[in-house]
């Protein structure tokens, strides 16, 4: 997340020593999610190992990121997620299943997400596979997946090639891991996720975070691209600022002769 492009143009190449030009200042940002819809597959590990705590914790977490989504894209918890952005589950042990197909009926997808039992090995490749099938790829809607898993691929073929297909087709790869019994490796869950990978990738050692993995997550996804934007803008000495134009985002002023400051609470 964050700003994706700055740039500043100048409306003439020459002036005369008393002349005068204008400068231009352009930000953007990813919009949020109300103005940009996403179609989001929660993809979920019901390993073996997931039994207990694990699996209750997830569930948790799972229904906590489906309400999130659901109020950030029409500001009510309606029972329906709007402005055009759906979610999916897939779940996954031996072989991954879709529970659902890209929904808006959050009762829907809480009681897939509360019908998951735990058992099995992990086949990561096949739960990538599952998940981009879900996807529409005449949608205009992002694309984006959030791989759970609580350990290292036990079943199946290499996920790598998949999870690389995956962010090739322009899907966005978020990656939770929990370190359950049967190990994980960070290395592995950073190759699968999209880059930065601090901001794509979380890994805790107790299942009691994950409510809080999920909920910081889907808070990130929905969110405005920037916020709380700061820009000042110092031209050379051997220049003055004449005037500011009002900018069609935020707030410009002039702090000195040769110094402006625009902030801009939201960007997106």
């Amino acid at each position: 997340m964050g700003l994706n492009n700055s740039n500043k143009s100048i409306s003439t190449d020459r002036i005369d020593c008393s002349g005068s030009f204008k400068v231009t200042l352009a930000l953007s940002a990813s919009p949020d999610i109300t103005e940009h819809p996403a179609d989001i597959v929660l993809i979920l590990d019901r390993s073996g190992s997931m039994a207990g705590s694990p699996l209750a914790n997830l569930k948790n977490g799972a229904k906590k990121f489906i309400d999130i989504i659901e109020e950030s894209t029409d500001g009510t918890q309606d029972g329906v997620i709007g402005s055009g952005s759906r979610i999916g589950i897939v779940s996954f042990a031996n072989t991954a299943v879709q529970n659902t197909q890209l929904i808006a009926s959050v009762d829907a997808l809480k009681t897939a997400v509360d019908s998951l039992t735990a058992g099995g090995s992990t086949n990561h490749a096949d739960a990538f596979s599952k998940a981009m099938a879900l996807f529409d790829p005449n949608s205009s809607n992002e694309k984006v997946m959030v791989m759970f898993t609580d350990g290292k691929t036990t079943s199946g073929p290499d996920p790598s090639p998949v999870a690389a297909a995956a962010r090739a087709a322009g899907i966005i790869i978020y990656c939770i891991g929990l370190i359950g019994s049967d190990g994980i490796d960070p290395a592995v869950l950073n190759d699968w996720a999209t880059d930065p990978d601090d901001s794509h990738v979380a890994i805790t050692p107790d299942d009691a975070e994950l409510e809080d993995l999920f909920e910081d997550l889907a808070s990130n996804i929905s969110k405005p691209g920037a916020t709380n934007i700061v820009v000042d803008e110092i031209v050379n000495p051997d220049f003055i600022i004449t005037s500011i134009l009002i900018p069609t985002k935020g707030v410009a002023s002039m702090i000195n002769p040769t110094t402006l400051k625009w902030t801009i609470d939201k960007l997106g």
